[in-house]
C-alpha cells in the first residue's frame, strides 16, 4: 500500500462514495454503483465568504521510538468527492475533541484516542481482532449512504473484516438490501422511529423483524465470513429459528419465553455461500444478524432508523444495550442526530433543555455498555423550513443553529468529540446550493447521489485529519493492541 506525509493533500483525501439518506422520501436506498460525475450541469460558484482556504498543514510529532501516522493514498473516488465539495463551496471542518486526560502540560489522551490507537495496531500490523464502528443515527445515514464512505475508505486503507450487523428484512417495503437477508415476504419491521411504542423493546439496531407466517425465511449471500451470530428476542409463545446451510442446521434457538435479547452464535462451514434465517412459527423475533471475520480490519455496522433522535434511542433496552455491545466490542460510536430535534423545536414539540438532557442520556447509557470505546457526535446538516411552506423556500430553519450549538456543548462536556457537518457543508445557504446542483430531494430535507457522497467525504476526511494531527502516545503503536479478541464463536445462547 502507498503512504503519503501528513498534508493537505494526504489526510484531505481518503474516503469515497456515500448513498441515500432519505428512507423517509423513498430515495435511493439501495447500494448501486454510482458513476463518478453525474449528468447535470455545473453548480453556480458559492459565495465567496464560504470558501475557506486550506487549513495549516500539521504533523502528527510521535514520541521517540513510535511510527508516525499516514493515511492512504487516495482513490479516484475520493478525488472526484474532494473536487466536487470544492465545487459546492463546502471547504470541510476541524473535529472537536476534548482531552480527557491530561499530562503535565499537554493532554495524554483525547476523547478519540480509543479510537486511534485502533487504527494505529491496524497501520501497524499489531492488531489481532477486528475495529468496530457502531453508527447510530436517523434518516440520513438509514439507506447506508454517507456511512458507506466511512466504511469503504477505512476498509481500503486498514483492510476489511466483513459486513458486522445486518437485518432479517428491509426496514420499509421499498429500498435496497446492501445491509439485510433477501426475503420474499414474511416479516413485519418495527422501528423506534414509530410514533407509537411498538410492542417489544430494541436492541442496538433500532429495529426487530416479527415473522408473520411459519417458516418465514431470509437468506444472506455471504462475502467469506466464517463466524456470525443471530440476535432474537425470546417472545413469550413465538416459536425457534434456525440457521441454516442448505438443509444443514448450523443454529438453533431455545425459547423459554422469558422475554429477554438473546444472541445465538454459529459458525459457517467453509465453501458455504448463503446461510438462511428460518422462523419455525409465527410471532418469532430477529433483531439482527452478525457476519463477519476474526481478521484485524474494519467493520462499521450501520444503526440508523428514519425519524430518529436522542428522545427516541432512550427506546433501546437497556440489556440488549449493554450485552449487544459488549458482544461488538466497538472502537468507535457515532451518533448522526441532530435533524429531527430542529424540526420538533421549529413544530414546539421539544425544546432545548430536552435536547440536552437526552443527548446527555443517550450518550452516558452508550459509554457505560461500551467502556473501552471512542465517541463521536456528527451534528446536523444546513436544513431550510418545511417544502410545503413555499412562501418562505429557502429559509433557514430557525432552531438549526441552536441545535448545532447544544448538541457540541453537551458532546464535549461528555468527554465525546464532535463535527459541525453543517459549517463543513458551508454554513448557512449551502443546502440551496445543493439543491441547484441537484442533489437534494424534493421534500429539500434529504440529500441524494453524489450529495451524499460529499457529506460523508467532509465527515471521513476530518477524522482522519484528526489522527494524523493528534501526537500518538508513546507506546501505543506496536507494543499495545487496544482491540480484544472476541470470545469463542459457538452456538450458545447468551442472554442479557
Amino acid at each position: 500500500m502507498t503512504h503519503l506525509e501528513v498534508g493537505w493533500g494526504g489526510w484531505r483525501a481518503v474516503l469515497h462514495v456515500l448513498a441515500c439518506g432519505g428512507l423517509l422520501a423513498a430515495c435511493e436506498i439501495a447500494s448501486e454503483a454510482r458513476p463518478l460525475a453525474p449528468a447535470l450541469p455545473p453548480p453556480a460558484p458559492p459565495p465567496a465568504a464560504v470558501v475557506a482556504s486550506p487549513p495549516r498543514q500539521v504533523a502528527a510529532l510521535a514520541p521517540p521510538g513510535v511510527s508516525r501516522r499516514v493515511v492512504p493514498e487516495p482513490g479516484e473516488r475520493t478525488l472526484a468527492n474532494q473536487a466536487l465539495a470544492r465545487k459546492l463551496g463546502a471547504p470541510g471542518a476541524r473535529l472537536d475533541d476534548p482531552c480527557v486526560v491530561s499530562s503535565g502540560a499537554g493532554c495524554a489522551r483525547t476523547g478519540l484516542t480509543p479510537f486511534f490507537e485502533s487504527l494505529d495496531a491496524l497501520s501497524s500490523g499489531t492488531a489481532s481482532a477486528p475495529t468496530v464502528i457502531e453508527a447510530f443515527g436517523n434518516s440520513l445515514i438509514a439507506g447506508d449512504r454517507i456511512v458507506d464512505i466511512l466504511r469503504e475508505d477505512l476498509s481500503e486503507g486498514f483492510g476489511a473484516a466483513g459486513r458486522g450487523v445486518l437485518l432479517v428484512d428491509r426496514m420499509a417495503p421499498y429500498g435496497g438490501r446492501g445491509r439485510t437477508g433477501y426475503s420474499k415476504g414474511g416479516w413485519q419491521p418495527r422501528t423506534l422511529g414509530e410514533l407509537r411504542t411498538p410492542p417489544h423493546p430494541f436492541g442496538i439496531t433500532g429495529v426487530y423483524h416479527v415473522a408473520t407466517a411459519a417458516q418465514a425465511r431470509s437468506r444472506f449471500k455471504l462475502e467469506g465470513e466464517p463466524h456470525g451470530a443471530l440476535w432474537w428476542l425470546d417472545v413469550p409463545g413465538a416459536g425457534a429459528l434456525t440457521v441454516r446451510s442448505g438443509d444443514v442446521v448450523l443454529a438453533r434457538t431455545e425459547p423459554s419465553g422469558s422475554g429477554q435479547s438473546k444472541s445465538t452464535r454459529f459458525e459457517v462451514p467453509a465453501g458455504t455461500t448463503a446461510v438462511d434465517v428460518v422462523a419455525e412459527g409465527k410471532g418469532a423475533v430477529v433483531q439482527g444478524v452478525v457476519l463477519q471475520h476474526a481478521r484485524p480490519g474494519i467493520v462499521l455496522d450501520m444503526l440508523g432508523v428514519p425519524s430518529a433522535d436522542a428522545s427516541l434511542y432512550a427506546r433501546l433496552e437497556d440489556g440488549a444495550l449493554r450485552t449487544q455491545l459488549h458482544e461488538r466490542d466497538p472502537r468507535l460510536l457515532v451518533f448522526f442526530l441532530g435533524g429531527n430535534e430542529s424540526k420538533r423545536l421549529e413544530w414546539k414539540r421539544t425544546d432545548l433543555d430536552t435536547l440536552r438532557a437526552d443527548l446527555g442520556a443517550l450518550l452516558r447509557r452508550a459509554r457505560v455498555a461500551a467502556p473501552s470505546s471512542a465517541c463521536l457526535v456528527v451534528g446536523p446538516m444546513d436544513a431550510v423550513r418545511d417544502s410545503k411552506d413555499r412562501g418562505k423556500a429557502f429559509t433557514q430553519r430557525p432552531f438549526l443553529e441552536a441545535v448545532v450549538s447544544a448538541e457540541r456543548e453537551v458532546t464535549l462536556a461528555e468527554g465525546c468529540a464532535f463535527f459541525n457537518l453543517y459549517e463543513a457543508m458551508g454554513g448557512k445557504g449551502s443546502l440551496e446550493r445543493f439543491h441547484r446542483s441537484g442533489y437534494m430531494h424534493d421534500d429539500l430535507v434529504h440529500p441524494r447521489g453524489r450529495g451524499l457522497d460529499v457529506l460523508g467525504h467532509l465527515v471521513t476526511e476530518a477524522l482522519l485529519r484528526a489522527w494524523v494531527e493528534t501526537p500518538p502516545s508513546a507506546g501505543s503503536v506496536a507494543s499495545r493492541d487496544s482491540v480484544k479478541a472476541p470470545p469463542p464463536v459457538t452456538a450458545a445462547e447468551t442472554p442479557p
